[in-house]
């Protein structure tokens, strides 16, 4: 009993940190079952256990509510319609749409980050958090660019198909992370617009919003001591 007590009291606390754990284990997803002929059913699923989670940490920060909600249930509505008929202009409104929650959820974190003076443990989970929904915000803005412009991206191990999500979602945490080390690369000039908005914000997001946190953590050790 005291077990499950201190469970909910975690989540409570720190529900950036299940968003970050949610995220990453659903790349081992991805991973696992993308080839498999349900694999995209699985991977929709896990999807909607995120955008979950992701509305469940912006009602925690000073984001209106209903706004979080409305994306969340359009994303849905449209992924779900995007799966059954296959159609690419769904495809490709999903992907917008998605995108655009995750971005105002990235948002929302940094202004959660931003609104105060001290570091909590949850504001270090939301930073790593933040991060991983900016590169999967932009990996959505990929996969609808190469919905509208098929060639946007060239594959160096499988030139011939098109890039699934993962491979997009690669490319989106190389180039926020600015390391380079992606096989996938943009061809056509909106694909390389694309990339070099996400080079700039994973740099001015380390620049602005980590490097405050860390100097924050800095000061309250050294008044600490």
């Amino acid at each position: 009993m005291l077990k499950k007590i201190n469970s909910k009291r975690i989540a409570a606390l720190h529900p950036s940190a299940f968003l970050l754990f949610v995220q990453i284990f659903s790349l081992f997803l991805y991973a696992g079952f993308e080839e498999v002929t349900s694999g995209r059913t699985i991977i929709s699923v896990v999807g909607v256990l995120v955008l979950v989670l992701a509305v469940w940490v912006v009602n925690r920060s000073p984001a209106d509510n209903w706004v979080a909600w409305t994306f969340a249930i359009l994303t849905f509505v449209l992924s779900v319609s995007a799966e059954l008929s296959a159609n690419t202009f769904v495809l490709f409104s999903a992907s917008i749409v998605e995108a655009i929650l995750y971005f105002y959820v990235a948002s929302s974190l940094i202004a959660y980050m931003m609104g105060d003076s001290s570091v909590t443990t949850d504001e270090m989970f939301a930073a790593a958090a933040t991060f991983t929904v900016l590169a999967w915000a932009f990996a959505y803005l990929y996969l609808a660019c190469q919905v509208i412009f098929p060639d946007s991206f060239i594959n160096a191990a499988y030139q011939t198909k098109p890039n699934t999500f993962l491979e997009l979602l690669f490319l989106s945490f190389a180039s926020l992370s600015a390391t380079g080390l992606s096989d996938i690369l943009p061809i056509t000039s909106y694909a390389r617009v694309l990339v070099m908005i996400e080079q700039f914000s994973g740099v001015a997001y380390v620049a602005v919003v980590v490097s405050r946190l860390v100097g924050l953590t800095i000061l309250r050790h050294e008044h600490k001591h």
